[in-house]
C-alpha cells in the first residue's frame, strides 16, 4: 500500500490573461514526486522533475509521515507487530521517495539550488527523525513488542526487525529525560548543519584547488588522452592554451603516476593536501573540530564514553578497542613493507642522479618505475586493454552472469539526471526482470569525489517494490572521440561498486528496513570487496581484457605480469589506509569535555601515537578533506573496509576450496549472503555460509604481508 500524497499547488498570480493561463497551468501541475513514479520499478521521472520540486516534496513528506506516526502512537488498540512495526515500515513513502533521489543528486550532480535546499532541509530532517524516535508513546509500543518478542510466535525476520527498531529508538535517545532529549535534538541539528557545510566546502575547495599548467612540456609523461582532457578543462574555464589538472578525493592523485616534472608533481600534491586547510571561505578546520566535540558530547549523553564506543555498539566490531586492535596489528608489517618499497624507489632516484630524497609527491611515479623494472609492467601498456564499456559489459556483467545467472539490457527510454548516466534492466536466470541499474562514471566539477552505491528504490516484499540502484564513480572523461581507458585500479573500483549494487539488486526480504545494503558498516563492504576478486578470474579477465582498437586479447605475458604484481606496493596501500582509519579513531575516541583540537597538531600526534606516521606515506585522507567521516556516514567507521576485507578474503578462499567461480557456488553466496540483507545478526549470517568465523590468514596473504602456504 502506498501513502496517498496530496497535490502540492503553486500560487496563482493574476497578471494578464496570458499570464493567468500559464500560472493556472503551473498551479494545476502535480509535483511528480507526490505519487509513485509510473516508470518501471518506480524509476525516477527525471524528465518531469524540476529542481524546485524537491523541497516541497520533502517538506510535505515530513508532515505526512508525522501524521502517520502520530496515528500509530495514539492507536487505542494494543500494540501488535502489524499495527506498530509494519505500520512504521509503510510510513513516510513520499519522504523516502523524494529524499532518496534528492540526496543522490546533491552528491553526484549538485547546483546552487540543491545546495540551498540541502542547507535548509538537513537540520529539519534531523529534527524530524528526533520527533519520531523520541516519541514516548511510540517507543512504549515498540518496547512492549520487544519485551514480548520471544513468545510472539513471529518468524525470525520479524523478531529481528523488532530488535532493530528497539535498538534504534534507544540509540536515538528515547530513554532520555526531557531535558537531555532537548540537548540531543540541538546536537543533532548542529551536526546535520555542519556535515552539510563540510561537504559543500570540500566540493568547492576540490574544484578551486585544481592546478593550472602553462605549457604542454610541463606535462611530460602524462598520457596524450589525459593531456587532451586537461586542455578541454582549461577551455571550459576560459584558459585557452593552458592545461588544468583537477583533483580527486584522495591524497594521492592519478596524474602523479606519470608526471616527470617534479615541480608540477609538488604543486599538484600540495594542492591536494592543503584542501580545507589554507584559510578562506572553504576552510574546514573549525567544522571538523566542532563535529568531533559535539559527537563526544552526544555519546556521553547516550551513556557511552566516546563517540566511537557509541558508533560501534551496533556494528560487528562491537567496540573501538576491537577495531583498533585489528588495525594496529597490521602496522608493524605494513610499515616495514612500505619502508622496503621506498628504499627501492630511492635507488632508482639515485641511479638517475635525481639528487633528492623520495617524497610523497614522488611515490606514485617511482613506484611505477620499480614496477616496470621488477615486473616489466607499464601502466600505459595495460590501459588500452581496459576500455570502460568493455570492462562493464564483458567483465562486470559477465561475472554476474557466471555467478548469479544475471543478464543486462541497456535502456535508452528511461530518463536520467545527467546525459552521461546509463540505465540497464536486470534479468534473472529464468528471464524474469528483477531490477534497474544506473551507472554514473565520469567526474564533474559539481560531483563529489570518490565512488559509491545507493538506491532510488529499495526492494521490499511488504511494499511490493523492486530495487532501483546506482553506482557513482569519478573517472576522467576523455576529450570527444577519445576512448575511456582505465587503469587496473579503476577496473577494480568498478567491480567493487557493482558488488554493492548486487547486494541491493539481489535483496529478497520482506521489510525495507532490512533490505539490501541496510546492514552494519563493517559488513556492508563485504559483498563489494568480495566482488573485486573476480576482476582477475581467468575466464572473466579473458572476456573483457581486449585491445580497444584491435579487439585482440591482452597478451598472456602482460596477464602474468599483472598477476605477479598484484601485491606490489601493498605496503604503501596498507599504510595509507591504516593511517586514515586510525586517524578517524583518534578523532572519535576523544572524551566529552576535551577542548577543541588544533587539526595541524592533533593529526600528526595521533599518527605518532599509533606508530603509523611516515613522511613518505601520508594518510589516504587528511583530516580536512576526509569526507567519509565528516560528511559521509563513516564517522568512527573507516576501519570497516579492513573488517569487511577480513570477511571477503575468507569467503573468497571458500570459493577456492570449493571449485571457484561456478553457478552453484554463486547461487549459494546469493542465497545465503546477498539476498538476506540485514535479516539476522551478520556474524551468524556469515558463520552459516562459511561454517566458521572468518580467519585473518587469507587477508594477510592477499595483501602480500604473509606467504601463502607451500611457497
Amino acid at each position: 500500500m502506498k501513502t496517498s500524497i496530496p497535490t502540492i499547488l503553486a500560487l496563482v498570480i493574476v497578471l494578464t490573461p496570458l499570464a493567468l493561463q500559464a500560472q493556472t497551468a503551473d498551479a494545476a501541475r502535480q509535483n511528480p514526486l507526490s505519487t509513485a513514479s509510473p516508470l518501471l520499478y518506480q524509476a525516477p521521472p527525471f524528465d518531469q522533475i524540476k529542481d524546485t520540486d524537491y523541497q516541497p516534496a520533502i517538506e510535505e513528506g515530513m508532515k505526512v509521515q508525522l501524521r502517520e506516526v502520530e496515528a500509530i502512537a495514539n492507536d487505542p488498540a494494543a500494540p501488535t507487530f502489524a499495527n506498530t512495526i509494519e505500520a512504521m515500515e509503510r510510513s513516510g513513502a513520499l519522504l523516502t521517495r523524494a529524499s532518496k533521489i534528492f540526496f543522490n543528486l546533491t552528491q553526484s550532480n549538485t547546483n546552487e539550488t540543491f545546495q540551498k535546499i540541502e542547507a535548509e532541509e538537513s537540520p529539519k530532517l534531523a529534527a524530524h527523525g528526533d520527533a519520531i524516535y523520541m516519541n514516548p508513546k511510540l517507543y512504549a509500543r515498540v518496547k512492549t513488542l520487544y519485551d514480548s518478542r520471544a513468545a510472539s510466535g513471529l518468524d525470525a525476520e520479524s523478531k529481528f526487525l523488532i530488535e532493530r527498531y528497539y535498538k534504534q529508538f534507544v540509540r536515538a535517545g528515547a530513554q532520555l529525560n526531557d531535558a537531555d532529549q532537548a540537548t540531543l535534538r540541538a546536537l543533532n541539528q548542529e551536526e546535520s548543519t555542519l556535515t552539510t557545510k563540510f561537504r559543500e566546502h570540500v566540493l568547492a575547495d576540490t574544484d578551486a584547488s585544481a592546478i593550472v599548467v602553462d605549457t604542454k612540456a610541463e606535462l611530460a609523461g602524462l598520457p596524450d588522452s589525459d593531456i587532451a582532457a586537461a586542455a578541454d578543462r582549461a577551455k571550459e574555464r576560459k584558459l585557452e592554451g593552458k592545461y588544468v589538472l583537477t583533483l580527486q578525493n584522495t591524497t594521492q592523485q592519478p596524474a602523479l603516476t606519470y608526471l616527470t616534472n617534479r615541480a608540477v608533481r609538488e604543486r599538484l600534491f600540495n594542492a591536494s593536501i592543503q584542501r580545507g586547510n589554507h584559510g578562506g571561505p572553504n576552510d574546514t578546520k573549525a567544522i571538523v573540530t566542532r563535529l568531533a566535540q559535539l559527537r563526544a558530547t552526544k555519546a556521553k549523553l547516550l551513556g557511552f564514553p566516546t563517540y566511537a564506543a557509541y558508533s560501534l555498539d551496533d556494528q560487528m566490531a562491537k567496540t573501538p578497542e576491537n577495531a583498533i586492535k585489528l588495525l594496529s596489528d597490521l602496522v608493524p608489517a605494513s610499515t616495514a613493507k612500505a619502508r622496503s618499497e621506498g628504499a627501492k624507489m630511492q635507488k632508482v632516484i639515485d641511479a638517475e642522479k635525481g639528487g633528492f630524497q623520495l617524497g610523497p609527491q614522488d611515490w606514485e611515479l617511482y613506484s611505477e618505475k620499480v614496477r616496470k623494472a621488477e615486473y616489466d609492467l607499464d601502466e600505459s601498456q595495460v590501459r588500452p586493454y581496459f576500455e570502460l564499456n568493455n570492462v562493464l559489459q564483458n567483465g562486470v556483467f559477465f561475472a554476474a552472469n557466471q555467478l548469479y545467472g544475471l543478464t543486462f539490457k541497456e535502456r535508452h527510454d528511461i530518463p536520467v539526471y545527467q546525459p552521461d548516466v546509463r540505465v540497464f534492466e536486470v534479468f534473472d536466470a529464468d528471464g524474469k526482470s528483477i531490477a534497474l541499474f544506473y551507472g554514473d562514471y565520469f567526474a564533474r566539477s559539481n560531483k563529489s569525489g570518490g565512488a559509491w552505491m545507493d538506491s532510488f528504490v529499495d526492494q521490499s516484499g511488504l511494499l511490493g517494490t523492486r530495487p532501483v540502484v546506482f553506482n557513482v564513480l569519478n573517472f576522467t572523461k576523455p576529450a570527444p572521440g577519445q576512448p575511456v581507458l582505465l587503469t587496473f585500479d579503476n577496473v577494480t573500483a568498478i567491480f567493487h561498486e557493482f558488488g554493492h549494487a548486487l547486494h541491493g539488486m539481489l535483496s529478497n526480504v520482506k521489510y525495507p528496513t532490512l533490505a539490501g545494503t541496510n546492514v552494519p558498516r563493517d559488513f556492508v563492504e563485504f559483498p563489494s570487496q568480495f566482488n573485486e576478486h573476480w576482476a582477475l578470474e581467468p575466464k572473466v579477465f579473458a572476456n573483457y581484457a581486449k585491445h580497444y582498437q584491435t579487439g585482440k586479447p591482452i597478451p598472456q605475458a602482460l596477464v602474468d605480469r599483472i598477476k605477479k604484481s598484484r601485491t606490489f606496493n601493498q605496503g604503501y596501500a596498507t599504510v595509507e589506509y591504516l593511517a586514515a582509519a586510525l586517524l578517524d579513531m583518534a578523532w572519535h575516541t576523544q572524551a566529552d569535555g576535551a577542548p577543541l583540537a588544533d587539526v595541524n597538531t592533533f593529526e600528526p600526534a595521533a599518527l605518532e601515537r599509533f606508530k603509523i606516521a611516515m613522511t613518505t606515506v601520508p594518510p589516504r585522507y587528511h583530516t580536512t578533506y576526509f569526507s567519509h567521516i565528516w560528511g559521509g556516514g563513516y564517522s568512527a567507521g573507516y576501519y570497516a573496509y579492513l573488517w569487511s576485507e577480513l570477511i571477503d578474503d575468507d569467503a573468497y578462499y571458500w570459493f577456492k576450496e570449493h571449485g571457484g567461480m561456478t553457478r552453484a557456488n554463486g547461487q549459494r553466496f546469493r542465497d545465503m549472503i546477498l539476498s538476506r540483507g540485514g535479516t539476522m545478526d551478520e556474524a551468524a549470517l556469515y558463520r552459516a555460509f562459511r561454517g566458521r568465523d572468518p580467519i585473518v590468514e587469507p587477508l594477510l596473504i592477499e595483501r602480500g604481508l604473509k606467504e601463502a602456504p607451500g611457497k
